[in-house]
């Protein structure tokens, strides 16, 4: 009788354990690689219509996963549009509205010279839930130039990082000189790819058996353009030319391609959440070519500026060769999109203004989602179905570029809703 009450009273604890742990340690969690590039154009790509170069890789990522056409970032910065990303609210919240510069010129444009650490961090959120955390690339949240006393990567939540100059901990091997790049650099300004793809296959290789959160986050395709065998001596600040963007782009689709070849090669392709976006639009925009004719460019909150590419592959999960042309995301969504697929509970104490559309990568299509801040009228960029505006009882107006309504929500909030006409 003792030992078949030890035995109930064994199974007992073997049961609770069960039913009380948390959901993601019931299931394999997926990885999740956030490939963020730096100014590229909506129209850069051939999958979005671009001509410059052909982008087998990029575009074979778009025909094994879904390719969305309505994504906006946070800002069309650099600094703001990240701090959206990696905290799932709008930046200026944290009192970033510029890119991070001088202290001089942060105090000039009314902000803060780094993300406080009291925000929130999805690399924290997700190491806190058991991955493995790295950043490769450009940060541009804090560090750099006279910045000398922004909180170091892991304060954020990364176990592993390289960084470039406009970072707390900048990579020796890509900052030689105390400047974004120079002629002296152990990695050359053309190979500074390949070195952030190659980190990020190291760390997801040394993880295997860990559930891993990486930003692959490259300062390509962002000015200046040095392709391989450019004169450094005689120019420095790089040829800012059609031609050597092209060159620069046509390189910078190879890496994709090294990385997506890479993962197959470890194994991971399967349960690897790739993710691909930018942080604003690009600059020069070459008459419009390099946005797909959408107005505006890099610094503009017209949608040359703000409307990025956004391509999410997840095989077997995300739908092969789909393309979204309905369903509106944002920069800040994906924070609490990326603790979905986790499934990790978003952090306690923080009102995040992302949502979780985590249906819409999946093939459901969400034709509106309508966002209020505070009690105030807030104007919401979004295109919704008339009969939903009727429904809603709003009150339509006209303008000169498509159509507005004002609503109040259930809450007394006060809205207003623009249709592109």
């Amino acid at each position: 009788m003792a030992l078949k009450g030890l035995r109930m009273v064994a199974t007992l604890v073997v049961f609770s354990a069960l039913i009380s742990a948390p959901a993601w340690a019931k299931e394999e969690r997926p990885n999740i690689v956030f490939f963020l590039t730096d100014d590229m154009g909506y129209g850069d790509t051939g999958c979005y219509g671009g001509k410059f170069v052909p982008t087998p890789n990029i575009d074979r990522l778009a025909k094994e996963g879904t390719r969305f056409t309505q994504f906006y970032a946070a800002s069309p910065v650099c600094s703001p549009s990240r701090t959206g990303f990696l905290t799932g609210m709008y930046p200026a919240r944290w009192k970033i509205t510029n890119f991070l510069q001088t202290r001089a010129g942060n105090r000039a444009s009314e902000q803060v010279d780094f993300l406080d650490l009291k925000a929130p961090s999805i690399a924290r959120t997700l190491k806190e839930a058991g991955y493995a955390t790295g950043h490769f690339g450009k940060w541009h949240m804090g560090g750099g130039r006279d910045v000398t006393n922004a909180p170091h990567f892991s304060a954020y939540g990364f176990d592993e990082h390289a960084g470039t100059y406009e970072s707390p901990e900048p990579d020796p091997n890509i900052t030689a000189t105390n400047w974004i790049w120079s002629a002296q650099d152990k990695v050359k300004r053309w190979d500074r790819t390949a070195y952030f793809v190659d980190k990020t296959l190291d760390f997801l290789k040394r993880h295997k058996g860990q559930p891993c959160y990486v930003n692959l986050w490259p300062d390509d395709v962002h000015t200046p353009w040095v392709p391989e065998g450019s004169n450094l001596k005689r120019k420095q600040e790089g040829d800012d030319s059609n031609v050597n963007f092209k060159k620069v782009l046509k390189e910078y689709d190879r890496q994709v391609g090294r990385f997506l070849d890479g993962l197959k090669e470890l194994g991971l392709e399967q349960n690897t959440v790739v993710v691909f976006s930018s942080d604003n639009g690009p600059l020069p925009a070459f008459g419009g070519s390099r946005t797909g004719g959408l107005r505006g460019s890099k610094i503009s909150l017209y949608e040359g500026g703000t409307r990025m590419p956004f391509i999410v592959r997840w095989p077997g999960h995300t739908p092969a060769g789909r393309v979204d042309d309905q369903s509106i995301l944002g920069g800040v969504d994906l924070f609490p999109i990326f603790c979905s697929l986790a499934s990790v509970p978003l952090p306690k104490g923080s009102a995040f203004d992302g949502e979780n559309l985590e249906k819409a990568l999946f093939g459901k299509q969400l034709s509106a989602v309508i966002r209020c801040s505070g009690n105030t009228a807030a104007t919401v960029l979004l295109v919704i179905p008339r009969s939903r505006a009727t429904a809603a009882r709003m009150s339509p107006f006209a303008t000169g570029i498509g159509r507005f309504w004002s609503m109040r929500t259930a809450r007394g909030r006060s809205c207003m809703i623009w249709k592109r006409t």
